[in-house]
């Protein structure tokens, strides 16, 4: 019997445990308006660094301190990936691209709220997204319930890893860095 009230106890304890970092998550989003971060991001065993933005809904700015100057920009609706060297120009819809989903924060409330999370060393929370043919893993520092990460493919069926770190929140942002930029 003893044994028995000891599982549950156990049981409980860590159900409660789960439902306050879930709610602690989902609080955090909730006050988050925009982020601001460092990226560490691995494509293909290609690494790259830079800085980004993200501005809920659905809409972000990265610059990567690569030889091309890639930025990546979106509006909401269209994506851009442009190499300011080279000139080069991809322009996709957003909607096409795993990022529909990473950056729409209400979507992420959404499913952590029925996700189950899965602890990680017992410092990250990870929550596995299924949308449309998209695997998304994102991770949640344990501490700060800040977004510290996601792993998709990108829209070349490249395993993606990105890590952000230097996180700021709901900073004041200039929001004609969103604008598409043109074609040279």
């Amino acid at each position: 019997m003893f044994r028995l009230l000891l599982f549950f106890f156990i049981l409980i304890f860590y159900t409660s445990v789960q439902a306050t970092t879930k709610e602690k998550i989902i609080t955090n989003l909730e006050q988050t308006n925009n982020i601001s971060f460092n990226f560490k991001q691995s494509i293909d065993k290609k690494n790259e660094k830079g800085n980004c933005i993200i501005k809920y809904p659905k809409k972000i700015y990265c610059e990567y301190k690569n030889l091309n100057k890639k930025i990546i920009v979106s509006n909401g609706k269209s994506l851009v990936i442009k190499n300011r060297n080279s000139g080069t120009y991809y322009l996709y819809p957003l909607k096409k691209t795993p990022l529909e989903f990473l950056l729409d924060k209400n979507y992420l409330i959404e499913k952590i709220n029925v996700l189950k999370p899965r602890d990680i060393n017992n410092k990250y929370i990870n929550f596995t997204l299924l949308e449309n043919n998209n695997e998304i893993n994102i991770f949640f520092d344990k501490k700060t319930f800040n977004l510290i990460g996601w792993q998709t493919e990108d829209i070349y069926q490249n395993l993606t890893i990105t890590f952000i770190s230097s996180i700021s929140r709901n900073k004041k942002i200039d929001d004609r860095i969103f604008i598409l930029p043109k074609r040279d």
